[in-house]
């Protein structure tokens, strides 16, 4: 059975899929935790590189992905050996402490918004489809994209623009967006996007890309409190992994990438003595290394074939024995 397949009601191509295969190394008698669930499709791929022995501990705050996920459970008949949780990734620790786990041989993450959350319109996220203004993947939360456009300050929509979009024009949109608020309430998606789109300086509305992509990314990450959970669980993970244990992270714009980037960085050389001095003195030791120099992108043929993958970076980690062996 093809992994990547679509499922019927929840369609999300998993990206760079033999690459994040390969990246986690699967052992058949391993555990393993797929924070991201999405379709099932990098999930699945790990499920069926698993014995009897193996485990796999899919997790999700979306009830629509979880659902897809227990069909492509029951599909491939995995049985107990693939457990879902509804759960936000930051969470990890606890549900293995709740399941009585203490460590894995490999965690995956892949942070991109799922093919179904962008293309459902209800859901909202897209700027490019006429939809309520929602972007929430915990559908349950309080805090929707209709909240942070209707009830954040001026100054507030500005720092989320400029911090979370890394827009230009941060200032220009979000005094645009108040002033129209203040007429009526600003209710889809639709809407949202031509206030965007004509806050705008003429010649920036000419870019390759959509003018409105920059601030609907940042809505979305303020409303999912995403980089602060991504911050969380790159803390997290590293004390979680066996020896030779791997972490491999999917990151889809320079935020997040940034702060992969930074957090493998540290755990490769995390010494704080001056450079000056002549040995490390601080006592910090490396907790593993990076698998690969340089992160690894979509092929050519994959971005063709699925243009969300070409702006996906995969960067893999993998735990030290000596440090497991020292604890």
């Amino acid at each position: 059975m093809d992994t990547r397949s679509q499922d019927c009601n929840f369609h999300h191509v998993p990206v760079l899929f033999e690459e994040c295969m390969d990246g986690l190394a699967i052992k058949a008698d391993g555990i393993y935790v797929d924070c991201t669930a999405g379709g099932g499709g990098h999930s699945a791929g790990i499920v069926e590189r698993l014995g009897d022995n193996g485990l796999l501990i899919s997790l999700d705050k979306d009830d629509e992905a979880l659902a897809a996920c227990e069909r492509r459970r029951v599909e491939l008949g995995a049985g107990n050996k693939w457990v879902l949780k509804k759960t936000d990734f930051s969470r990890i620790s606890e549900v293995l402490k709740e399941m009585n786990i203490e460590k894995v041989d490999g965690v995956l993450a892949d942070l991109g918004v799922s093919s179904h959350q962008i293309d459902t319109d209800e859901r909202g996220f897209s700027y490019m489809k006429e939809g309520p203004l929602d972007m929430r993947m915990n559908q349950q939360q309080d805090l929707s994209a209709e909240v942070v456009v209707n009830e954040y300050s001026e100054s507030d929509l500005t720092r989320i623009f400029r911090d979370y979009g890394e827009e230009r024009y941060a200032g220009r949109i979000a005094s645009a967006i108040v002033k129209k608020r203040a007429e009526a309430p600003i209710r889809s998606t639709t809407a949202l996007a031509d206030i965007i789109r004509a806050a705008m300086p003429h010649a920036a509305r000419k870019e390759d890309q959509h003018p409105a992509r920059r601030c609907f990314q940042a809505i979305r990450i303020e409303v999912n409190h995403e980089l602060a959970s991504v911050s969380e669980l790159l803390e997290t993970v590293p004390a979680l992994l066996n020896a030779h244990g791997r972490f491999a992270v999917i990151s889809f714009h320079s935020l997040e990438d940034r702060l992969v980037k930074e957090a493998f960085r540290k755990l490769e050389n995390p010494c704080t003595c001056p450079r000056e001095f002549p040995v490390c003195v601080c006592g910090k030791r490396p907790m593993g290394k990076q698998v690969h120099s340089k992160p690894i992108v979509a092929s050519k043929k994959e971005a063709m074939e699925n243009k969300r993958s070409g702006c996906a970076k995969l960067r893999v980690f993998e735990r030290n024995e000596e440090v497991w062996l020292l604890q």
